[in-house]
């Protein structure tokens, strides 16, 4: 279980930077609009607390999560609103405590799971160390969200390699979330850490697709939290051209593209 108690640690790393972030807001910040049309601050925390329940189930409780999921397929247009409107409603100090609740007990869950066990989910069975990635993921996506609405500028560390690994293995889903068939060649994907410069690398070092950058940009990219003009990831090659037009690290539909920075007004 090395490799998931690393990325775990990365997760509590970053739940605990987001945590700094809201811990002290009064409540009336707690109702600010963040760039996800119609969700708050307290909308964001509440998500992430919903989904950690969610994955808590997976690990602990299979049969649970499975009726859950059932739920969720009922009303996939509308369970994801939902679970953040339930816990948005909650006091602001109500629910900071479930939040951080739930998180420490998925930690715990997702450590103490024995070598090899695939948790369900709503997609394919995960392995503990993606779903500590795919945690990771969303709470450094939904963070920066709160972030943008606060006006505060996060210092970009490397736990972002485990977003940019997702949002590269994402890949052939992100087309097939368009109705396209995904490239039969594989991409070459280049991206320099924020914090050492060095490289990461994924791919043929020889393919003809290519995609280069910061990885900082590269997971804005994919997380889809800023548009693809602002930020420094170019592509070599159409289809690689493509895949960063729809790059997503997330399940479930795109939803709304953020417009360029040029074309946004007010606090949105």
């Amino acid at each position: 279980m090395s490799d998931a108690l690393s990325v775990l640690d990365d997760l509590r790393g970053e739940s605990e930077e987001l945590d700094r972030l809201v811990a002290e807001l009064t409540d009336d910040r707690w109702a600010l609009a963040t760039p996800a049309p119609r969700w708050t601050i307290a909308h964001q925390i509440a998500h992430l607390a919903w989904t950690d329940r969610a994955a808590l189930l997976a690990a602990t409780d299979p049969e649970a999560f499975a009726a859950e999921a059932e739920k969720a397929a009922a009303n996939p247009g509308t369970f994801v609103d939902e679970g953040a409107e339930e816990g948005a409603a909650l006091p602001p100090a109500a629910l900071l405590a479930r939040w951080r609740a739930g998180r420490d007990a998925l930690w715990r869950a997702l450590a103490d799971a024995p070598a090899g066990t695939r948790l369900p989910w709503y997609g394919p069975p995960m392995a503990v160390p993606s779903m500590a990635s795919a945690r990771l993921m969303e709470t450094w996506a939904h963070g920066q969200d709160v972030a943008d609405a606060l006006g505060v500028t996060r210092t970009p560390t490397d736990r972002l390699r485990h977003v940019a690994r997702i949002g590269v293995r994402a890949r052939d889903f992100a087309f097939a979330m368009r109705g396209a068939a995904a490239p039969a060649e594989e991409f070459r994907v280049e991206l320099t850490s924020p914090v050492t410069g060095e490289v990461w690398a994924y791919g043929p070092e020889g393919a003809a697709q290519r995609v280069t950058g910061p990885a900082y940009d590269f997971c804005l990219l994919v997380t889809r939290r800023a548009h693809r003009a602002d930020l420094a990831v170019r592509a070599e090659g159409a289809d690689a051209d493509r895949w960063l037009d729809i790059a997503q690290a997330f399940a479930g539909p795109p939803g709304e593209d953020r417009a360029p920075r040029h074309e946004q007004g007010g606090g949105k």
